[in-house]
């Protein structure tokens, strides 16, 4: 069946990146709370004024305002155009990603379309990882079943080696985890991870769960050493999901760009 004209422009999804950056600043924020997603109206959580159209304007909004409420003048968290920024760079990397994968071939629409689900999916699971230390199942579960639905559109063989990658992803992490509980008597990974590394096998298959494993390692630790100034400690909560998240992203842009599809 074919897309609405509209989808099939590639370059639609920079243009709408900002305001799907907005959308999962809200989906970071509210969701670790137990706040409605999307039901709720926007407000200052200061002076709980409702925000006006004019005052949700990615990025503009923000700037046009000083990064200050229009009402009460407190500081607007940054979080928030972290976010529209954060999405707006996924989708310019994903356009430059095909386009270097394309070898000079007008990019599909369906592959940018793909390449910032996953992206911006990744993006709000490390955001909320970062915030609370837990990674919901009510989104790793549907980013593994929207990789495997994927990869059944590539045939039955394709299916069977991503899902074999999200088994082996996941029952690896959970091995780690029920190991190190045992031995040390506390959690040292948790099963969120296990999740979202299966998210990571269905999506790119199981030749890239040993380059993710090693990379995300090694930014997690990049990570602590720097929030800790170069000297972490045994108690030290490290989230492992954002380095989990940066390594697959990583490796979808590394395979696009570098496995051509043109």
């Amino acid at each position: 069946m074919p897309y609405p004209p509209m989808l099939c422009a590639p370059w639609l999804p920079l243009l709408l990146a900002p305001f799907v950056g907005s959308f999962l600043g809200v989906l970071a924020w509210r969701l670790p709370r137990g706040e409605p997603v999307v039901l709720a109206r926007s407000a200052c959580p200061c002076c709980r004024t409702a925000l006006a159209p004019r005052d949700l304007v990615p990025l503009v909004s923000y700037l046009a305002q000083k990064g200050r409420c229009r009402t009460c003048r407190a500081p607007i968290d940054p979080h928030h155009p972290a976010m529209e920024l954060a999405a707006l760079a996924v989708a310019a990397l994903v356009l430059l990603a095909a386009w270097r994968g394309g070898a000079g071939a007008p990019v599909p629409a369906p592959l940018v379309w793909r390449g910032c689900l996953f992206g911006w999916w990744l993006l709000v699971l490390a955001a909320i990882d970062l915030k609370i230390f837990r990674l919901p199942d009510g989104l790793t579960l549907p980013l593994a079943a929207a990789g495997l639905a994927l990869a059944a559109a590539g045939g039955a063989q394709a299916l069977l080696a991503h899902g074999a990658a999200a088994l082996l992803g996941y029952g690896a992490f959970a091995g780690i985890a029920l190991g190190y509980r045992r031995l040390r008597g506390r959690d040292g990974l948790g099963l969120g991870d296990a999740k979202l590394l299966a998210a990571g096998g269905a999506w790119l298959g199981p030749a890239a769960l040993p380059s993710i494993v090693f990379v995300a390692a090694l930014l997690t630790l990049c990570g602590a050493m720097i929030a800790a100034r170069g000297r972490p400690g045994r108690g030290m909560m490290i989230p492992f999901g954002p380095g989990l998240a940066a390594a697959m992203w990583g490796t979808w842009l590394w395979q696009t760009a570098f496995q051509p599809w043109g």
